[in-house]
């Protein structure tokens, strides 16, 4: 779960970055561990600043300034799988065909297949193990396979098409071409969000900027109006002489990913017509009803309804006010600590907790408190606030989730790795209660947990549940599948390949790779004396600092090997 940002301004004399920044600020939510931006200057030349932390501390306001150009991309990593390394952030950079940048939100479930083709066939180096770097080299090989020294909106079209046939999982990009445009295009299920809007140009007559980003809450910031979704398989591209925009592929079913509604996204955006803040609200009231029956039939009166900050505020509200308990804010957060859930690791997680909340004993003391949370993962954070409102004299502690437990691994770019780390996985929702330390646990039912949120659009039937459910809309998810996943995913899999660090590397020019010689700090090495690196398109790409990347934007290489097994084979295999 990533958050990703586009930006073209009108005016080519105006830079983009600073708004970049400030809109990756407001879905830093999305993504804690990594951030970057890719800006495009004058004569197509690439200007980077990428590296691990949070934005307001990668890109500062010396960054800032040297990131030359009047359009870019933005993103925010949360990483899913592998190492956190500093060549994992994005977004990611090919120099070949034209110079193309990528930042993509979500997950591929086809990765071996992609990565045996673009190894054996396209002849492509994949430098790290994101699935986002197989997506911008897939995107690449197609349209070198044009052959033009100059391409249009139908080329691109075409190859974010057979990009599109080639892969399966979740996807959400923003790209852009060096001199050409910005680019955005959403898998055809539509599992990860995705809109673009527009803003009358103060600088060029008649002239509009434009903005791509994961949530319509950055629209609304930097004052872009008639936001508008990106499609199930639609493509969009925006160039300063307009907008075109193609269904590029059938849409198959829709389904939005419904733990965007409960947790990710933030309350004040609106995905795929649904506001957030509605949602949450209707799964509250559908919570109080199930609560209302679960407490008469437990003989239990609760005292006060406290929420676990933030994101189960509006909703434990609705909760309290339906069954006319006094709503209480009994934890106290501490903002400079991160969401605890996208933590990497359990420990780090537990310990966390207590350093991100602090239980006020005046609302918990010789109380029946009943606590709600958006939902409940791996029992961590649950254990440690159950046993904090034990500590501040709480009599009894009943937990209740927005969402129903989560008994299944997400796929598609959630981080809910394991089986094995769900609290939910092979326990009932007595052994859960247990499990927890609760004296009693109020689940919310997935009938209602859908309808909370698709009466606020009725074209929109289906969502992906799969957490839930082990039902993954997409197909192609098997034991093997998931046990793969969970070898690469899992939080012991993570600290083993975040403790498999590698020597520092000067001066890396790897044939067609896209990775520049990297310090231990993360900054890109061409010239140690140099204070502005500059890496060139025959060379390589990353990183932390900022970096300018001169981009020759000539032709794409015209031949291309006739291949035994094409691309369009690779998902059906």
């Amino acid at each position: 779960m990533c958050g990703v940002i586009a930006m073209l301004l009108a005016s080519q004399s105006t830079h983009c970055a600073g708004e970049l920044a400030e809109g990756l600020q407001l879905l830093q939510h999305r993504g804690q561990d990594a951030c970057g931006i890719v800006t495009c200057g004058p004569k197509g030349r690439f200007f980077q600043c990428k590296s691990n932390g949070m934005v307001r501390d990668v890109l500062d306001a010396k960054s800032l300034s040297q990131l030359v150009g009047s359009m870019g991309v933005g993103h925010a990593r949360y990483p899913t799988a592998g190492s956190s390394a500093h060549s994992e952030a994005q977004p990611f950079y090919v120099n070949s065909p034209y110079g193309i940048v990528l930042g993509h939100n979500g997950n591929l479930t086809n990765t071996q297949h992609l990565r045996y083709y673009l190894d054996h066939y396209a002849h492509r180096h994949i430098n790290t193990s994101s699935d986002s770097e197989l997506l911008l080299n897939l995107l690449a090989d197609a349209l070198q396979k044009t052959g033009k020294f100059r391409i249009d909106a139908d080329d691109i079209f075409r190859a974010v098409r057979e990009v599109m046939q080639t892969t399966s999982g979740a996807y959400a990009c923003a790209g852009m071409i060096a001199g050409h445009s910005i680019v955005g295009f959403r898998d055809p299920n539509g599992i990860r969000p995705m809109g673009w809007a527009r803003r009358k140009s103060d600088q060029v007559e008649g002239g509009w900027d434009y903005l791509m980003a994961s949530e319509s809450v950055v629209c609304d910031a930097l004052g872009f109006t008639d936001w508008k979704d990106v499609n199930p398989g639609e493509t969009i591209i925006i160039t300063r002489e307009g907008v075109s925009i193609q269904q590029v592929v059938p849409p198959r079913t829709f389904a939005p990913d419904i733990f965007e509604h409960v947790y990710f996204a933030r309350p004040d955006s609106v995905l795929d017509g649904i506001s957030v803040y509605r949602a949450r609200m209707a799964m509250g009231d559908a919570l109080a009803k199930n609560a209302a029956a679960v407490l008469e039939k437990a003989g239990l009166v609760a005292d006060v309804v406290i929420p676990v900050p933030d994101t189960s505020r509006v909703a434990a509200l609705q909760l309290a006010q339906n069954l006319n308990i006094p709503y209480r804010e009994g934890f106290v957060k501490n903002r400079y600590v991160g969401r605890t859930f996208i933590m990497p690791g359990q420990e780090i997680r537990r310990k966390n907790v207590r350093r991100k909340l602090n239980a006020m004993a005046l609302e918990f003391k010789d109380k029946v408190v009943l606590i709600v949370d958006d939902s409940i993962v791996r029992g961590t954070t649950s254990r440690e606030i159950i046993q904090m409102a034990r500590d501040a004299g709480a009599k009894k502690v009943i937990m209740a989730s927005c969402a129903p437990p989560i008994r299944y691994p997400n796929v598609y770019g959630i981080d809910m790795p394991s089986r094995f780390e769900l609290v939910a996985n092979g326990r009932t929702e007595e052994e859960i209660t247990t499990a927890i330390g609760a004296d009693l646990t109020i689940w919310q039912t997935l009938p209602d947990l859908v309808a909370s949120c698709s009466q606020f659009n009725s074209s929109i039937t289906e969502f992906d549940c799969s957490v839930f459910t082990g039902n993954y809309v997409t197909g192609g998810v098997d034991e093997a599948y998931l046990a793969g996943l969970e070898s690469l995913r899992s939080d012991n899999a993570k600290i083993k390949a975040n403790a498999q660090g590698r020597p520092p590397v000067v001066n890396v020019n790897g044939a067609g790779g896209n990775q520049g010689g990297q310090t231990e700090s993360g900054a890109s090495v061409v010239s140690a004396s140099a204070p502005m690196n500059e890496v060139h398109a025959e060379g390589g790409d990353d990183n932390s600092q900022v970096v300018g990347l001169n981009n020759a934007g000539g032709d794409a290489n015209k031949e291309h090997p006739d291949v035994a097994m094409g691309l369009s084979n690779l998902g059906e295999k």
